[in-house]
């Protein structure tokens, strides 16, 4: 239990510290507008999976994606000297889509709210419940 509590707050600093690089240390102009969501750490804390969320079109997330990828050796340069560890942790980058998935069913829900709302008005109840408000 106590392992698995270090290995989240280990998780929860590399998130931190991530974050803070995109902010001011990575210059690159290919990583646009990034936003780290979640880190997976193994078990023996020897790799580190980064999830990050990209805003902008197809092109721009594989841009980004590629400049991520070829900052990889200061990222792990840098987590190892601000994360006090024995081992400095491997880094990868993976893309999560999460967010855009949570876009599309929002979509979707408005989308089915809109059509029940037209269904409504097309048999005569938008009449009722406009006079009710």
């Amino acid at each position: 239990m106590a392992k698995q509590l270090r290995i989240e707050k280990l998780q929860e600093l590399i998130k931190q510290e991530m974050s803070k690089m995109l902010l001011t240390d990575l210059k690159d102009p290919r990583i646009g507008f990034v936003t780290v969501t979640d880190v997976e750490m193994t078990g023996d804390l020897r790799e580190a999976k980064i999830y990050v969320s990209i805003m902008g079109g197809e092109e721009q997330v594989k841009s980004s994606l590629e400049g991520l990828n070829s900052a990889l050796g200061f990222v792990r340069r840098e987590i190892g000297q601000r994360v006090r560890l024995r081992f400095t942790p491997e880094i990868s980058f993976a893309l999560d889509t999460s967010l855009d998935y949570g876009d599309h069913i929002q979509k979707l829900l408005l989308q089915v709210e809109g059509d029940l709302k037209n269904d409504d008005n097309a048999q005569g109840g938008g009449a009722e419940n406009q006079s009710r408000e």
